[in-house]
């Protein structure tokens, strides 16, 4: 039976978030009234300029792609589980019901951040089945990982129980990102970055209704180390937007049919949005008034960032910092990394590897996502 979660909501004036969110639908819409008049006319472009098969490459590369959101998709299913509220089907709402401890350490981050985790998983769920749908509408094979969702998931309130693609629930996060984008060096260009948390062999998620349990912190609700869980999530959900950040934009550069291309644009700024929320989210595990906090069971810390002020880890710097991009030219403010070795195919596949998140999967699961992998990296674009 699937566990019922509550539709999390809160009244509060109008902030700078809604009021944006505000301003920029009524842009969209005021835009999208004139895109519609010239869509028959596009339409019509379309049907003569967007058909017939893709090459190899092109097809290697949204194989890669519909791959690694398939296992995004997973990944944030639990969460969302776990941690969300709202539209997450087929998930039943109880507006009865309570928030479990997590959705309360998760609230303390940001009051919306379960919503932003539903909506998040929505959107990574959506890009795998586009994907795939998107390759059987050029003739080219979907990408199908059934028989590897074979991973035990968490047991504690909130899960459905059901198998898993990926591991939630023995991380090492790489945290050495929050750094790379306050950083005026390029790693694209040979920069290196330390963490800026160790986060190393720990859960991003209640493993069991037990990891709900602890101590009661009087500075916010909930217990620290629930909340230690919730902000080791906050950092991997920086970590995992990043990637796919650097991803697209990287495949971007390969690509030939121009149909294609629009949508690996298009679902490249999606993932730059996901980014940019969970690098504000994460932030605010790591300031007054959640820390500094340290969890008594897990021995996790988590410092106030702000005391002492470093600007390598500042919390309130969640734009991209202006970086090198070529010598003799001016910094410019980019996703980066850009290129194969650090942002390729390959690359993703083993910094996933190296985040935990494939422990327990198959040699044969592990073999097939490298031999994707290859195939994506190996695409050029036509013509060059």
């Amino acid at each position: 039976m699937k566990k019922k979660l509550h539709p999390y909501s809160i009244n509060r004036p109008v902030d700078r978030r809604s009021f944006l969110k505000g301003g920029l639908l009524a842009g969209g819409a005021a835009m999208g009234a004139g895109l519609l008049a010239n869509a028959p006319f596009a339409r019509a472009q379309a049907q003569t300029q967007k058909s017939g098969p893709l090459n190899a490459g092109d097809i290697a590369i949204l194989r890669f792609l519909a791959a690694a959101e398939l296992i995004e998709s997973d990944l944030w299913t639990q969460y969302a589980e776990l941690g969300g509220i709202g539209n997450l089907p087929p998930i039943e709402i109880d507006p009865n019901e309570p928030l479990n401890p997590y959705q309360v350490a998760l609230s303390n981050l940001d009051p919306d951040g379960p919503q932003y985790i539903a909506s998040n998983a929505l959107d990574e769920v959506s890009h795998a089945t586009f994907l795939n749908a998107y390759l059987e509408s050029r003739g080219a094979e979907p990408v199908n990982f059934d028989e590897f969702v074979t991973l035990p998931g968490s047991t504690a309130q909130g899960s459905t129980g059901a198998s898993r693609l990926t591991n939630l629930m023995n991380l090492n996060v790489d945290t050495s990102w929050y750094i790379r984008y306050r950083s005026a060096t390029n790693p694209d260009l040979g920069a290196t970055f330390p963490q800026a948390l160790t986060l190393n062999g720990v859960t991003a998620i209640p493993r069991t209704d037990a990891d709900y349990e602890g101590k009661s912190n009087p500075n916010f609700p909930g217990n620290d180390h629930i909340q230690a869980i919730a902000n080791v999530a906050a950092f991997h959900f920086g970590y995992i937007e990043q990637g796919g950040s650097s991803l697209y934009a990287t495949m971007s550069q390969k690509v030939t049919d121009p149909e294609v291309l629009e949508i690996t644009l298009g679902i490249g700024g999606d993932e730059i949005a996901h980014f940019l929320e969970w690098v504000d989210f994460s932030g605010n595990g790591v300031q007054a008034p959640v820390a500094p906090f340290a969890d008594p069971i897990s021995g996790l810390k988590f410092p106030n960032f702000f005391n002492p002020l470093n600007p390598l880890v500042q919390p309130s710097l969640i734009f991209p910092v202006p970086v090198e991009f070529k010598p003799n030219l001016p910094r410019v403010s980019i996703i980066r990394p850009l290129t194969d070795k650090f942002a390729g195919a390959v690359a993703t596949v083993k910094s996933f590897t190296a985040d935990g998140l494939f422990i327990g999967q198959s040699p044969k699961f592990l073999s097939l996502l490298q031999t994707m992998a290859v195939e994506a990296d190996s695409a050029v674009r036509s013509g060059q």
